[in-house]
C-alpha cells in the first residue's frame, strides 16, 4: 500500500503546497471519509480539471480504495489520517469538502464528533481557498437534521437540498458504496449544498 503513487505518506509536509503536489493550480476538492473510493475515483475521472483528495483513517479500507484506482490518474491523491488532523494538512487551498455517509455518532454526548459539528466547522474555516462550500450526502435522518441546524447556526446558507436525491432533478450523482447499499433497501438519500460568506483572515 505504501508504494502506491496515489497515497501521500507525509501529508503535513504539504500544507500550503498542494498545488505543487498536483503541479497545477486547479481547484481542489476533498472527501472526508472516502471509504472504498467509488465516489472520489468517479469524480476524478469525470472532472479531469479538478484535483481530488480522499481522506480515510482505516488502513484496510484505504487499501481497497487504492486497488481500485486506474493507472495514470493525475488528479487524485489519497491520505490516510484522522479528520481531526485536517487543519494540519491544508491551509486556504480547498474549494469544496464532501461529507458522504459520515458516521452519525447518534448519542447526544457524541455530537462533537460529527463532521458538521462546530468543532469541525471551525477547522474547515481555514481550509477553504475562497467561499466555504460543503456538500453532504447521508441516509441518516437525525444526522441530516442536525447538519442543517449546525451549518445554518454557524453562518452557512443551504444553497441546494433534497430529501430524496435519487428521485430529484439533481444529475451526475456518483454513488458511494454505502449509497448503493442503502438505496437498494429503499432508503431515501438526503443531500445538501451549503455555502458560507464568512471569511477568515489568512493567518
Amino acid at each position: 500500500m505504501d508504494q502506491s503513487p496515489y497515497l501521500i505518506l507525509n501529508p503535513k509536509d504539504y500544507i500550503g503546497k498542494w498545488k505543487d503536489v498536483f503541479q497545477n493550480d486547479h481547484p481542489i476538492h476533498v472527501e472526508i471519509g472516502t471509504g472504498k473510493g467509488n465516489f472520489i475515483i468517479g469524480k476524478a475521472l469525470q472532472n479531469p480539471d479538478i484535483n481530488f483528495i480522499g481522506i480515510e483513517k482505516y488502513d484496510s479500507v484505504i487499501a481497497r480504495c487504492l486497488e481500485k484506482i486506474p493507472e495514470n490518474i493525475s488528479n487524485l491523491k489519497m491520505i490516510r489520517m484522522n479528520a481531526l488532523e485536517i487543519s494540519q494538512v491544508f491551509h486556504h487551498e480547498i474549494d469544496i469538502i464532501y461529507l458522504n455517509f459520515s458516521d452519525p455518532w447518534p448519542k447526544k454526548r457524541w455530537y462533537k464528533r460529527r463532521l458538521t459539528s462546530p468543532v469541525f466547522l471551525e477547522q474547515y474555516d481555514f481550509l477553504f481557498r475562497t467561499k466555504p462550500c460543503i456538500i453532504q450526502k447521508t441516509d441518516n435522518t437525525s444526522l441530516f437534521e442536525y447538519s442543517i441546524c449546525s451549518l445554518s447556526q454557524y453562518g452557512y446558507t443551504i444553497q441546494d437540498i433534497s430529501f430524496d436525491l435519487h428521485h430529484s432533478s439533481i444529475r451526475n450523482n456518483i454513488m458511494t458504496e454505502y449509497e448503493e447499499k442503502f438505496s437498494k433497501k429503499g432508503n431515501p438519500i438526503y443531500y445538501l449544498v451549503a455555502v458560507c460568506d464568512k471569511k477568515k483572515e489568512k493567518i
